[in-house]
């Protein structure tokens, strides 16, 4: 199947990246001031909850004025960093497996690759579109967050089986330690991402 087949509507992703682009850009001209010192100690510990709470508070406390606290804000800040990484990364492998010289194994899995990053791009743009302000605990709203959650642990679920499909010998070693730095990259964001929605879900759900 054609690379093209992976993805959804080329104008709904031209959309959705610019709109995610715009986002992270003012995200990272907002300056963490003095005066953010509680968000940034928010980031701080909603880092804990993670299983790399050093290497999630390095990316996220520069957004921590921005997020000013808010659960919400947190996750789809997450949510737009993972769906815009994964989306680059897929193409960085697309120009990967159109190189010559590849083995048959080589190729094939580098294809399978782009499958499953394909699959999560999609599943990380649904939960960004899900995550709408419904009123917090309300039936609509439990029903958002499930899918917004089983979506996140899906995108992370194929995050997983990309790297998987690598780890034959036949595989070149320095092809498989680049593809694997970038998709391990991937991965890390999604996991905080679903960590966050899970903290926001769980939040929300008790007020």
């Amino acid at each position: 199947m054609a690379a093209a087949g992976f993805f959804f509507s080329v104008t709904a992703l031209v959309i959705l990246i610019q709109l995610a682009t715009n986002l992270n850009s003012c995200l990272a001209a907002t300056p963490v001031h003095r005066s953010g010192r509680r968000s940034t100690q928010f980031i701080r510990t909603s880092c804990r909850t993670t299983l790399h709470p050093n290497l999630c508070f390095t990316t996220f406390a520069r957004y921590a004025t921005r997020v000013r606290g808010s659960s919400r804000s947190l996750a789809t800040t997450a949510l737009s960093l993972a769906f815009n990484t994964t989306h680059f990364t897929t193409k960085s492998i697309i120009s990967l497996s159109k190189r010559h010289g590849l083995k048959r194994r080589e190729a094939a899995a580098l294809r399978d690759c782009v499958e499953q990053l394909g699959d999560s791009v999609n599943e990380l743009k649904y939960s960004i579109t899900k995550l709408s302000p419904a009123t917090a605990g309300s039936r609509d709203f439990r029903r958002q967050m499930s899918d917004i959650q089983t979506w996140v642990s899906a995108a992370l679920t194929n995050e997983d089986t990309c790297m998987d499909g690598l780890s034959g010998k036949s595989i070149n070693r320095n092809l498989k330690t680049g593809v694997r730095r970038r998709v391990v990259k991937v991965a890390h964001l999604t996991s905080f991402a679903l960590a966050f929605v899970n903290r926001y879900a769980a939040a929300a759900t008790h007020k």
